[in-house]
């Protein structure tokens, strides 16, 4: 069987940047499991799925655009220390959930200088290209609930 609409497809994997610096792998862990179609990886990930078939190894590239996005530089901004109540011992890489025009959003914190603070919305991945390393382990029919719900549901997926 194929990866096509509506199936579930397990795949181990190793994410790499530029420099060949392992980012993400599944090395050790489960197979990551999704539903082909629901979105649930990055764009250029998944159109690279289509096709595949169980025991398919494979290396893509994703570049920012079909993966985290290109930076932002409009979600990087300083902002007061202040704006940290509670918050005695800042530090840059803290994440922070931030209100925004567009809602709810994670923040972080990339440089303190004295009472002003640098915070990036931006996907820690945007702008990068994403190189992948893929081997796909299952390949299933998907049920009509994970269809329904846009998500794997059972071992390897979500539970409700």
């Amino acid at each position: 069987m194929q990866i096509a609409e509506r199936t579930v497809a397990s795949f181990n994997y190793t994410l790499t940047n530029d420099a060949g610096e392992v980012l993400d792998s599944s090395s050790g862990r489960e197979p990551l499991t999704y539903l082909h179609g629901g979105g649930n990886i990055v764009t250029g990930l998944e159109k690279a799925m289509t096709g595949k078939k169980v025991g398919d190894k494979f290396n893509v590239d994703v570049t920012p655009e079909e993966g985290y996005g290109v930076h932002n530089p409009g979600l990087v901004q300083v902002v007061p220390r202040d704006a940290f109540r509670g918050v005695n011992d800042l530090q840059a890489g803290m994440q922070f959930r931030a209100e925004s025009d567009n809602g709810p959003m994670s923040v972080v914190i990339t440089k303190i200088d004295g009472d002003k603070v640098t915070v990036d919305g931006n996907h820690p991945l945007a702008g990068a290209t994403l190189h992948f390393a893929i081997e796909i382990t299952e390949v299933r029919e998907a049920s009509v609930e994970e269809v329904l719900h846009g998500h794997v549901h059972g071992a390897g997926g979500h539970h409700h």
